[in-house]
């Protein structure tokens, strides 16, 4: 598929193995393109605010060569708003499996080094997304094929680690926070996900494990994360159990995990009379991360937009609601400030984001998800207010 045919986050991933990477998170194609340039972004910065707080705000970008309009490094008009707002970046696509690592014995940083390239000289930092995404549908497809041979425990162990270690290797030095693993929970048996790499060291726990260990050994004063979509609706609840088992079993077992990245996607999918909203499930939320940092973990939000499915189409009461929900949950979120690191946004730009491609986050009226902090006309929402007001008061 060419680049200019831009996909959707997960539409986009699950051709990665056949193809070099195509295209980014959410990144479509659609009428009436805003303009090239847009009016200077709000100051201070996101990242200026933040920073009063001893903690950084930062975005996922890509690096679509050939692709003006984009969430990219390529993109004059949206790396304006990232140099504006943001201290770091992290990579949408570029670091995955499938991105970096086509055939068993071929690497392909082109993409990642040019964001790196970018962000340095620019003067922001990296995070690290991810070095084990640990579900089959996100693995190449040679990995899900792969012979083990005799020794399928030595064979697994090699490649995993050769992996982790190529990529650290190569970025020592700049990126000094990794998402180790990503997303590693079977919805059906509530429990880890069995892969080919499982399958072949016995458990997907001695894979986890190996992951975080590797990075370890390279990085030992790096901040090692385990990512994962929970966020506090009523029926993520359930996954967040999940979440929790799986970081005990890291503390009992001894796996040099530091944090916990919450993504934060978080979803207006119905109303609810009492607040105007999406509802949540705040006692249980505060429940969970009283859990996750009575463990030790430090906490990230890594990933953050909204998912405004359930509101009206009018724009300026949609923007004012998802700017309030937003709120809502972030003063959660910053009840836990000693506990609180980086926070960062999945795309900066409403055209850009992943949830227009993703299907259940489209909304039924056809109308474009307003997610994020910026508008397709690259100007700032109330949401981006909303931020800005919140990390002042956490200063």
């Amino acid at each position: 598929m060419p680049d200019h045919l831009l996909l959707s986050r997960r539409a986009a991933l699950a051709g990665m193995a056949a193809l070099p990477l195509a295209g980014c998170a959410g990144q479509m194609a659609m009428a009436n393109p805003p303009p090239a340039s847009a009016g200077a972004a709000p100051q201070p910065g996101l990242d200026a605010l933040a920073q009063r707080g001893k903690r950084r705000f930062g975005s996922a970008i890509a690096s679509i060569p050939g692709v003006a309009e984009a969430g990219s490094v390529q993109n004059p008009a949206y790396t304006a708003i990232i140099k504006a707002e943001c201290g770091l970046v992290v990579p949408e696509n570029e670091m995955k499996w499938q991105a970096v690592r086509p055939a068993p014995t071929v690497f392909d940083f082109a993409r990642m080094d040019e964001i790196v390239r970018w962000a340095g000289a620019n003067g922001l930092a990296v995070r690290g997304h991810t070095l084990l995404w640990h579900r089959p549908q996100w693995f190449p497809n040679w990995l899900n094929t792969h012979d083990f041979g005799a020794n399928p425990v030595r064979e697994a162990e090699r490649i995993l680690t050769e992996h982790i270690q190529t990529v650290i290797r190569r970025y020592k030095g700049v990126i000094t926070s990794y998402d180790v693993v990503n997303e590693a929970i079977d919805h059906d048996r509530n429990a880890p996900i069995e892969t080919s790499l499982s399958r072949a060291m016995g458990s997907p726990e001695a894979v986890l494990d190996l992951a975080f260990h590797t990075a370890r050994a390279e990085l030992p004063e790096a901040q090692l994360v385990y990512n994962d979509y929970m966020s506090w609706e009523p029926q993520h609840m359930k996954h967040c159990a999940d979440v929790l088992r799986l970081l005990e079993g890291f503390r009992k077992r001894g796996t040099p995990v530091d944090a916990l990245g919450i993504q934060s996607h978080i979803e207006i999918f119905a109303i609810d009379p009492a607040t105007g909203v999406g509802p949540y499930a705040e006692r249980e939320w505060r429940r969970f991360l009283d859990e996750v940092t009575g463990m030790g973990y430090r906490l990230l939000i890594t990933e953050f937009d909204v998912k405004d499915k359930a509101l009206p189409g009018n724009i300026a009461l949609r923007d004012a609601k998802v700017a309030d929900f937003a709120r809502r949950y972030f003063e959660v979120m910053f009840e836990y400030a000693d506990h609180l690191d980086d926070i960062l946004a999945w795309g900066m730009v409403d055209r850009f984001s992943w949830l227009q491609g993703f299907e259940p986050a489209r909304r039924a009226d056809g109308k474009e998800v307003r997610g994020t902090p910026y508008g397709s006309d690259y100007q700032p929402k109330p949401l981006r207010s909303t931020l800005a007001a919140i990390f002042a008061a956490a200063s």
